[in-house]
């Protein structure tokens, strides 16, 4: 008989990427796995190990829009529909939901059908869909040792963010601190990429000019900013390269120096496991200020520094790369600190808990 396991995320990258990681685990040991998204996780279901891509409808749900939460209510109920039917006829042994409202459908439908759940939590607040089900999971797993919303009697463990392969392998390098040249990465997520585009340039721009010759700058750039950052930085005398996405982040990672990122989890999380030092700028709008949460560790440990996006200002950050990037003594200690709070055996270790409970 079949060994089943049903994966159950949101449609953005922070939350496929580590079912993503988790499933490369799982299928290597012997387990089918299938997974339920909306239409955006869709597009992230290609890197997935699976034959079963079920698409369910779902909607953020918010009492500031009225007329959109009836709506979204709707879909929601349409979602658990097709995600019971899924669930009766394919029969997992447990599902492990990774949070976002695409995850709902199949949570909904598991309580309903006394399917066992397990519940990750990528950052350190716990999210909405995931502190609906989080009294009633088998076991809720935190990527970071604090996390915070979490309701009473609840099995809570830590154990970290699941990284796919291709991070862990470029993580085997060490960490050189530049002599020469500078690799600085700009990462800026898929959500208010603008103010990294439009800052960072200008930031690098006021440099003195014996800095801005060190630099190799590699910048994830939104399409309507890429003429704008790559005139400021060949004005200033400074090699970047900038493209909306790159295919080949690994290499990137692993050729750093320093990082300048938003403060999503699976970012934070393969920062750490890297051991780069970095400027993390946290989503303003991100629910419960999480962002921020999610890079204090690394701040606490004096590997990172946090700049909040009202201070996020050309001024404040050349400050800041000045310092740093002069002062190769920090880099390398930071390096080092940052891989203290790397947790590299996530996936299998939330492998190994997920597979005992599905077999008890």
């Amino acid at each position: 008989m079949s060994r089943r396991i049903l994966l159950a995320a949101g449609g953005t990258g922070g939350h496929m990427f580590p079912a993503q990681a988790l499933a490369e685990i799982l299928q290597k040991q012997g387990w089918e796995i299938a997974l339920m998204t909306d239409g955006r996780g869709v597009k992230h279901a290609g890197q997935i190990p699976t034959k079963h891509v079920v698409e369910v409808q779902a909607a953020t749900i918010s009492p500031k829009h009225p007329i959109r939460a009836i709506s979204g209510i709707w879909k929601l109920k349409n979602g658990v529909i097709t995600a019971q039917k899924f669930i009766k006829k394919w029969r997992p042994d447990i599902v492990v939901g990774f949070g976002g409202y695409p995850a709902y459908p199949a949570l909904s439908a598991a309580q309903k059908l006394g399917t066992p759940m397990v519940l990750h939590e990528q950052n350190a607040v716990l999210g909405r869909v995931n502190r609906l089900f989080a009294a009633r999971a088998e076991a809720v797993v935190s990527g970071f040792d604090m996390l915070e919303k979490l309701p009473a009697n609840t099995q809570w463990r830590t154990l970290g963010n699941p990284l796919r392969a291709g991070i862990l392998k470029a993580s085997a390098r060490a960490y050189k601190p530049p002599t020469q040249k500078i690799n600085v990465l700009i990462i800026g997520g898929s959500l208010g990429a603008r103010l990294l585009s439009e800052t960072v340039p200008q930031a690098v721009a006021l440099l003195p000019d014996d800095l801005c010759t060190r630099l190799n700058i590699v910048q994830q750039t939104r399409q309507e900013s890429l003429h704008l950052a790559n005139t400021v930085y060949e004005q200033a005398g400074v090699k970047a390269l900038c493209s909306p996405f790159f295919s080949d982040i690994e290499a990137h990672l692993a050729a750093a120096h320093y990082v300048i990122a938003r403060a999503g989890a699976s970012s934070v999380s393969e920062i750490a496991v890297m051991g780069l030092p970095a400027l993390f700028v946290p989503l303003a709008i991100a629910m419960d200020d999480h962002q921020s949460l999610n890079a204090l560790p690394l701040k606490n440990l004096n590997a990172a520094d946090i700049l909040p996006e009202s201070e996020f200002t050309p001024d404040k950050l050349k400050s800041i790369l000045m310092e740093r990037l002069n002062d190769s003594s920090w880099l390398e200690t930071a390096s080092h600190k940052a891989r203290t709070a790397a947790k590299p055996e996530a996936a299998i270790d939330l492998a190994e808990l997920v597979s005992t409970i599905a077999t008890r």
